[in-house]
This record gives structure tokens, C-alpha cells and sequence, in this order.
């Protein structure tokens, strides 16, 4: 991660109250599908799954721009 978790808590903090139970996604940083060998990108229909083990399953799929 290019961000530790302490401060992307601080910087959160600076807009938002985080309260507990809130979850915080991170992400890859854009283009590191483009530094691999081939390269790698999400098309339209690709599925995004975010799992929470005893709470449930988030899922998004990638539509075209």
C-alpha cells in the first residue's frame, strides 16, 4: 500500500467521524494493471467481490464508460 493504515486514518478523520464498525476499502493504485506483462484491465462485466467473513458479500460489476 503506497498509504499506511495510520494515516489513512488521520486523513479520514480530517472530513469524516469514523465510528466503530466502519469499514474502510483501499484500492490498487491506477496503472499497475498496465505494468504487467501482458497487460491487465477490467472490461465491462468483470465482477468486484468484497467479503466480510459473518457479515456478507459485496459485489459490483464493471460497466462500460
Amino acid at each position: 500500500m503506497i498509504f499506511s493504515i495510520p494515516v489513512l486514518l488521520a486523513y479520514l478523520s480530517t472530513f469524516t467521524t469514523l465510528e466503530p464498525g466502519d469499514i474502510i476499502a483501499t484500492g490498487t493504485p491506477g496503472g499497475v494493471g498496465y505494468k504487467r506483462t501482458p497487460p491487465l484491465y477490467m472490461h465491462p462485466g468483470d465482477r468486484i467481490e468484497v467479503e466480510l467473513e459473518g457479515i456478507g458479500t459485496l459485489c459490483n460489476r464493471i460497466k462500460a464508460g
